[in-house]
């Protein structure tokens, strides 16, 4: 659970300082004024965006074609940016998949005795 600062001063009616108020919620006062230091820049944010309008349009397309529609748009993009965004935003290809894992047909799974 992390609290900023916003959340924790928007109870006015509370009096207590920062070090009860993380005592009692058992937290570390680090961790009440930590800031993450992997936020996203406006320009993938934009990119994310772009993904999410590419996405609804066309949820068959994957990485290679979303970074080729971007950079068609203009976007300056490689494919490992894309795949790390579509990522993080939890979106796949609706293609099918490889299945790597197939058995042969000719070989069967019977014990031997």
């Amino acid at each position: 659970m992390v609290i900023s600062a916003e959340t924790a001063d928007d109870r006015s009616g509370l009096d207590l300082p920062v070090s009860r108020q993380c005592s009692l919620l058992g937290l570390a006062r680090s961790t009440y004024y930590y800031e993450s230091k992997h936020k996203e820049s406006d320009l993938n944010l934009t990119l994310m965006e772009e993904i999410d309008r590419l996405y609804l349009a066309h949820p068959e397309n994957g990485s290679r074609m979303m970074t080729k529609i971007l950079r068609r748009r203009g976007h300056e993009v490689n494919r490992k940016r894309v795949q790390r965004l579509m990522q993080l935003m939890g979106l796949r290809s609706l293609a099918p998949q490889p299945t790597t894992t197939k058995a042969h047909r000719t070989i069967r799974n019977t014990p031997t005795c």
